[in-house]
């Protein structure tokens, strides 16, 4: 099949991360592994998100060269400096809050225990790779349910360095290969934090709420109260309690939202 925009899907694909896969060493303040797919329709991409995330920008620093960075916004460094201002930082966060709450996507998110996970499997599987897979699948039904079976679809991931990407584009390919009744052309891509890509920002605007909701559910987290909104349900894919106990009441637990073990 010639390379046609008919071969495109319709929706793009931002990937990326909330803690390390290490299982050797683990943080006990943050024992997590979570990766976020963030899936938004191009349409809506490129003429309502990234011109949102822009004019924040533009409001915030005078600029759009500013990467958002959800640890940097945290620790108000760098550019974010000017957020130790107590009305810069409330203007900026109920903008970013406004941008993301308004903002049409679709996430998809895999969240691994890495103490449990060690206890549990005598040779576990690396959380990446695992939550991959999770997320692939999960994205494909998703797809799939909006007539885009066939088409090739970009995945997004940041760049982690030449050893770490080529590594996680093996493992993107035997997860294909091992799953060609998923009737769906995935392409996986890399680029770096320094592009400013706006799909990247967002999904690393959202992976790290969701893993604090994980690791504390009962604490307060406005930022999960806004992204959980967007997490892909059961009513999103056709998965209808895939992998979901029945005592669980949350639409998207197991679907949007995977936790492992």
């Amino acid at each position: 099949m010639s390379q046609t925009e008919s071969d495109f899907s319709d929706f793009i694909v931002f990937v990326d991360e909330s803690g390390d896969h290490n299982l050797t060493s683990i943080n006990p303040e943050f024992p997590l592994f979570a990766l976020a797919f963030c899936i938004l329709r191009k349409t809506d991409y490129a003429t309502g998100v990234a011109p949102a995330l822009d004019r924040l920008k533009f409001d915030t620093f005078g600029h759009d060269l500013t990467v958002l960075h959800s640890r940097d916004i945290r620790k108000q460094q760098g550019d974010f400096a000017v957020l130790r201002d107590a009305a810069r930082r409330k203007a900026f966060l109920d903008g970013l809050s406004a941008v993301i709450g308004d903002s049409p996507f679709t996430l998809c998110v895999t969240a691994i225990d890495k103490v449990r996970h060690k206890e549990k499997y005598k040779n576990p599987y690396n959380p990446y790779h695992l939550s991959l897979e999770y997320c692939l699948e999960r994205t494909c039904r998703f797809l799939i349910a909006r007539g885009q079976q066939g088409k090739r679809t970009h995945i997004i991931a940041e760049s982690r360095g030449k050893a770490e990407d080529k590594d996680l584009e093996l493992q993107f390919r035997r997860i294909l290969d091992e799953n060609e009744g998923w009737n769906h052309r995935f392409e996986l891509r890399f680029a770096s934090k320094a592009c400013n890509s706006a799909g990247l920002q967002l999904a690393d605007l959202a992976a790290h709420p969701i893993a604090r909701h994980v690791l504390a559910p009962d604490q307060p987290n406005r930022a999960f109260e806004i992204v959980e909104k967007k997490l892909m349900n059961d009513g999103l894919t056709g998965m209808a309690r895939l992998n979901r106990p029945a005592y669980r009441i949350k639409g998207y637990e197991g679907i949007g939202l995977k936790i492992f073990p």
